[in-house]
């Protein structure tokens, strides 16, 4: 495929994406899998895992991972076009979904629909952190690390970033 036709089809299909990143763009990250790895090859799974990675340990907000992907694949033009499609078809709906969000502030269908995205957001980020999961979990004691700070994170009230650091050390002492 060549590179133009590539980044058009990366553009659309962020495009489209962009309207359902409830939760924020870890929601989406399977498909954007399925979509630059499996079906087009563009990334490989280490080359996409990677640039997830120093997306989400850089300062701002964690979208800039499709203008890292963007990068990869065309350098200026595809970062800034990957930019583009994520933020700019959400930034226009967001403006006129505020204006009548706020118009039906008491209406039951709004509390409806809140409360149903809970679940929806809930199992986006599941599946991410499942596939990133699967991509890094390459031996018993990255996988059993990996069980360990999520049941930690998840079962205690102590801030998760602990976990986090006595894992990186882990990773650094070489032990994983």
């Amino acid at each position: 495929m060549k590179l133009e036709s590539a980044l058009a089809t990366l553009v659309l299909n962020l495009a489209l994406l962009s309207f359902i990143t409830v939760g924020g763009l870890p929601s989406i990250i399977p498909e954007l899998h399925r979509l630059i790895v499996e079906n087009n090859g563009w990334l490989t799974g280490q080359q996409f895992t990677d640039l997830f990675a120093i997306s989400q340990a850089a300062p701002g907000p964690n979208m800039l991972f499709v203008t890292l992907v963007g990068w990869q694949m065309a350098g200026w033009s595809g970062a800034l076009l990957a930019t583009a499609a994520m933020v700019g078809p959400t930034c226009v709906l967001t403006y006129f979904m505020t204006r009548l969000w706020d118009r039906f502030k008491d209406a039951p269908w709004r509390v409806a629909v809140q409360a149903g995205l809970i679940p929806v957001t809930v199992g986006f980020i599941s599946a991410t952190a499942y596939l990133i999961a699967q991509a890094v979990d390459i031996s018993a004691v990255a996988l059993a690390l990996t069980a360990g700070v999520a049941a930690f994170s998840y079962f205690t009230n102590i801030n998760p970033l602990w976990a986090l650091a006595v894992a990186a050390a882990i990773g650094f002492a070489g032990l994983v």
